[in-house]
């Protein structure tokens, strides 16, 4: 495969990704009663309001962080690790049966699709179009401009 195209496909990767998160974020937040009532209804009954509100934080930002590229391993590690429990609890298929169980066994193995996306970006980074790949790149510098010349000693 011509490589060239790897900061691209890198970079739509992230995006499509992150939009996930990005989406989930927010429409836990437009719709603040009806995630309340369904994690309850998966046996979320402490905590409810703090637990959604964490998990808009880690949506957001993470898939935020994730779609520019910053903190981009970290980021992806956050969101797998946020993946686990969200996908234990609220796609639990093996307690189900029949068209429920086949459902939420979707909805389980597509989060563990994500997570193995994720790790991916944990385990690389995003190495080009990114914040990651523009802040590390040199910048210029006093010797930037003495390439060439005699330096006095």
């Amino acid at each position: 495969m011509n490589t060239s195209f790897q900061p691209h496909l890198a970079c739509m990767a992230r995006v499509l990704l992150s939009a996930i998160f990005l989406l989930s974020g927010v429409m836990k937040i437009t719709n603040w009663s009806g995630t309340l009532a369904m994690m309850e209804q998966h046996g979320i009954t402490q905590g409810t309001s703090a637990l959604a509100a964490a998990a808009i934080v880690v949506e957001l930002l993470g898939g935020l962080a994730l779609l520019l590229g910053y903190q981009t391993r970290l980021a992806a590690a956050v969101l797998v690790l946020y993946l686990i429990p969200v996908s234990l609890t609220m796609h639990a298929f093996w307690g189900l049966e029949g068209q429920a169980q086949q459902q939420q066994m979707f909805h389980f193995l597509k989060n563990v699709a994500i997570m193995g996306g994720l790790l991916e970006f944990a385990a690389v980074g995003a190495p080009a179009l990114s914040l990651d790949a523009w802040l590390t790149k040199p910048r210029w510098s006093i010797g930037h401009y003495w390439r060439g010349v005699a330096r006095p000693m």
